[in-house]
């Protein structure tokens, strides 16, 4: 069985995106590689293992490793139900456990400055960063939802976007007064740089940030690299800036200013809380200091009755 025909069994009854598509595609291309000469359908439990290991004394990371382990899981599962294969060899391996890395934190401050250059730039490419930055920061967006937003999905008369996330899962995210007024900025200038070829106009036409590219919409990858540059300008580091860790300064400074887990889980399309836990530490953050200033044996709070 090639590695096509798993790929289309994952688009057409599972609904895969794109980028998930892609990452299997990789995934299964890097253990046919390690397992060649023998066919990935001729692997055996510990031809796996074997692989795991080598990678792992090569380097690889464990949450690259989980990824791959779950593509091959998945490939021989398939193959399995197609009847290809007696057993599922990757069925009872495990994959290695990661520790979870803190994201990296961006203070308000951080972000103001970000915006506040985006700001400076009216020209058009000015005005669409800035209301895809504006956008990020207000909503908590992956920046594939980012990208791919389209101008129907910003009609809505309660300023708010409805968001197909991950798994088709929908969820309402609001927009703050100065996104609304970002995206109203864009809007009017949006028209002017829709591609001027028929054939590439139509296919970037529904698009909030149209592109002339085959998608039809700006990239992930280049909307990156522009806040990378936006960030050197407005003298952050580059390496500390991306897309996610907007997303991550949205959960971050909403967490900050008192909102409830479940809530910014919501906001964020997480379909498991486990996932929106990894920010715990700022609720516990928040905690301690309300005890410390609160709390009648605290040293503040002493203080505060002995005068």
């Amino acid at each position: 069985m090639s590695i096509d025909t798993f790929l289309e069994m994952m688009s057409a009854e599972r609904g895969a995106a794109a980028n998930t598509l892609s990452a299997y595609r990789r995934d299964l291309r890097d253990w046919s590689a390690a397992l060649a000469p023998r066919g990935l359908l001729d692997a055996s439990t510990g031809h796996l293992e074997g692989v795991l290991s080598g990678w792992a004394e090569a380097g690889l990371g464990a949450s690259t490793a989980a990824r791959k382990l779950s593509a091959m899981k998945q490939y021989c599962l398939f193959a399995q139900t197609e009847g290809l294969r007696p057993d599922n060899p990757a069925h009872r391996l495990r994959a290695p456990k990661a520790a979870k890395p803190l994201p990296k934190r961006l203070s308000r401050e951080d972000v103001d400055r970000l915006l506040d250059q985006a700001a400076s730039d009216t020209t058009p490419k000015g005005l669409r960063l800035t209301a895809m930055l504006e956008i990020l920061y207000s909503a908590g967006l992956r920046v594939s939802e980012l990208v791919s937003l389209k101008v129907v999905q910003t009609r809505r008369r309660d300023g708010c976007l409805m968001i197909r996330g991950k798994g088709g899962r929908e969820r309402l995210v609001p927009l703050t007064p100065p996104a609304l007024q970002a995206l109203a900025a864009w809007t009017e200038a949006r028209d002017a740089t829709l591609p001027k070829a028929s054939g590439t106009r139509d296919r970037a036409a529904p698009y909030l940030f149209p592109s002339g590219g085959t998608r039809g919409h700006l990239t992930r990858e280049r909307f990156a690299q522009m806040l990378k540059d936006l960030a050197r300008d407005a003298g952050l580091q580059p390496s500390r800036i991306s897309p996610h860790v907007l997303r991550h300064a949205f959960a971050t400074h909403l967490l900050e200013g008192g909102a409830d887990l479940r809530a910014v889980q919501t906001l964020l399309g997480h379909a498991d809380i486990s996932t929106t836990q990894i920010y715990t530490h700022i609720l516990d953050e928040r905690l301690k200091a309300l005890v410390e200033a609160a709390h009648p044996l605290s040293e503040t709070s002493g203080e505060a009755v002995s005068s």
